[in-house]
């Protein structure tokens, strides 16, 4: 048996996420992106949260930005394969969630500085040892 390993000086620890969402109801998608966007920014219209969140990635990134997740209130558990919840508020049916730690990635997100090598994969996994 490995031995687990103990924190070091100079040791980096990365948490690998993966969140999956199925959208089955793209007005309610919309709709609960805009108004998480609305809870971010309390002074924001209806119109200007339509201007704002417009499509896919803009409604992604409001979920995200309010709650952290997509999907906020997930159950750990998606289901069973092949099936969709249909009745959420959020349109959105949780996919699975996948969660790793990768200790002694070369290379902190930080030290790149404002640009990454095109060629880095921020969610690979390095090799071991």
């Amino acid at each position: 048996m490995d031995e687990a390993p103990t924190p070091v000086a100079g040791m980096t620890i990365s948490v690998r996420t993966r969140q999956d969402v199925v959208v089955v109801d793209p007005e309610r998608f919309l709709a609960s992106a805009r108004a998480a966007y609305r809870e971010e920014c309390p002074d924001a219209t209806e119109e200007q949260a339509a201007e704002v969140v417009r499509d896919v990635y803009d409604a992604v990134w409001a979920l995200v930005d309010r709650f952290g997740r997509l999907a906020a209130d997930a159950p750990e558990s998606g289901g069973l394969p092949g099936r969709r919840i249909l009745g959420r508020p959020d349109g959105l049916s949780p996919a699975g969630e996948f969660k790793r730690i990768v200790l002694n990635d070369p290379q902190p997100l930080q030290d790149y500085g404002c640009f990454m090598p095109e060629e880095y994969d921020p969610f690979a996994v390095p090799p071991e040892g």
